[in-house]
């Protein structure tokens, strides 16, 4: 195959193959057979976490979207993207309880590294998942379901167990949602995250970790829905629509001013039609308990003068917990601390060097599909459930087909 990279373009897959099966039949053969394969999503990773020897795209697997009415819930194919999934519920008068800032990512990956949206009371979008069928890499199908004792390990799976091919989904009512911008933000507000994130379902503050937050982005359910207010805890209304990052054209951007609109239209910051963020970037993220949000900022802050000019923007918003083994928001209400970085990754990762050593004593847990540097033996102490989910994986993939260097480097090394 030709070289295949991530949607920015700054990191080029070294798999020999890739595959697109179109039938179930056709993809347990290929897993099978294959020494070493992972599954391929949307590409919206920043590192090789979806590397392998061999790649598979479940793309073309029928996508076969399919509400059960009386169990309130969807099953889809995994590589079905959220964008589509959510008109095909909203079309029947649905809704999923949450959603990315980016429409475009496929639901098994998204699912598979804990990729979350954000609002006090919302989990992330595994959350959501009711049951999943997977390819083991004897070829076997595996069909699980919440009643399952290795259900909550099975989730957040990090392609590790198998290759998802489709998820059911919870389901609620459709609702519509009013998207509100404010501007400049005082930094002591900021550090005040219980007050700030409450005044919305969903709420994501953008700083530069000068004096303010340059914006923040409330997202009302439009039966919650206040009043508008003239301002927000010293931040005023955006007097038109705008981009997270400034300087960035807004026409990419969802609609905002307040004006009610259906869920999947509100709740990413970005539209299903156009290329999310600026494209030619890194990411990074680490997930720290709410009761640690003001001193972990604070830590972040003192390198103020080494993130910033790597920084395109910096998103913090907030996380319900769970109980997924390898969710990033396991056990504890959590803060996300997101980095759109310049696609500069030497210096990237010299900076994030300081930001793990910074945001160590909060134990922070960095977001699976983004670029980070903490190795397994790190990360261990963080998850209780991580011997699990090791046992799990063995005992799914006793050959290791699965396993990757990247895995090896983060999670399953260093036992």
């Amino acid at each position: 195959m030709g070289t295949e990279r991530n949607w920015a373009g700054t990191y080029a897959y070294g798999a020999r193959a890739l595959h697109r099966p179109s039938t179930l039949e056709a993809l347990q053969v290929i897993v099978a057979r294959a020494p070493k394969v992972r599954a391929l999503g949307s590409r919206h990773s920043f590192s090789g976490i979806a590397d392998s020897d061999e790649l598979v795209s479940v793309d073309d697997l029928p996508p076969e979207i399919v509400v059960d009415e009386d169990a309130s819930t969807v099953s889809c194919g995994a590589g079905v993207r959220y964008g589509e999934l959510a008109r095909a519920l909203h079309a029947q008068g649905l809704a999923l309880h949450n959603l990315a800032s980016l429409p475009h990512i496929c639901v098994a990956g998204a699912v598979a590294t804990g990729t979350h949206g954000s609002g006090d009371a919302s989990g992330n979008l595994a959350t959501a998942v009711a049951g999943l069928t997977l390819v083991t890499s004897a070829g076997d199908i595996v069909e699980a379901t919440r009643a399952d004792p290795d259900f909550d390990g099975l989730v957040v799976n990090l392609g590790a167990l198998g290759v998802v091919t489709r998820l059911t989904l919870d389901v609620e009512p459709a609702y519509e949602v009013r998207q509100r911008v404010f501007e400049r933000l005082p930094w002591e507000a900021v550090l005040d995250v219980d007050a700030i994130m409450s005044t919305g379902y969903s709420v994501s503050a953008f700083t530069h970790f000068g004096p303010v937050a340059e914006q923040v982005w409330v997202k009302s359910r439009d039966e919650d829905a206040p009043a508008p207010a003239r301002d927000l805890f010293g931040a005023v209304p955006a007097a038109d629509h705008v981009h997270p990052i400034a300087g960035v054209d807004a026409t990419a951007a969802t609609p905002q001013m307040g004006v009610a609109g259906p869920w999947f239209e509100r709740l990413p910051h970005f539209r299903m039609e156009f290329t999310p963020s600026a494209g030619d970037e890194l990411q990074s993220e680490y997930l720290v308990g709410r009761e640690h949000a003001a001193d972990a900022l604070e830590a972040v802050r003192s390198l103020a003068s080494d993130i910033q000019p790597l920084l395109q923007v910096c998103e913090i918003r907030t996380i319900a917990g769970d109980e997924l083994w390898m969710s990033p928001h396991h056990g504890r209400d959590s803060i996300g601390i997101h980095f759109t970085w310049k696609p500069d990754q030497p210096a990237v990762e010299r900076v994030l060097m300081r930001i793990e050593a910074a945001l160590a004593p909060f134990s922070a847990r960095p977001h699976w599909g983004k670029l980070f540097l903490m190795d397994a033996a790190a990360i261990a102490p963080r998850y209780e459930r991580l011997p699990d989910f090791r046992r799990l994986a063995e005992r799914l993939d006793p050959r290791g087909a699965f396993r990757n260097a990247w895995l090896e480097q983060h999670v399953l090394g260093g036992e």
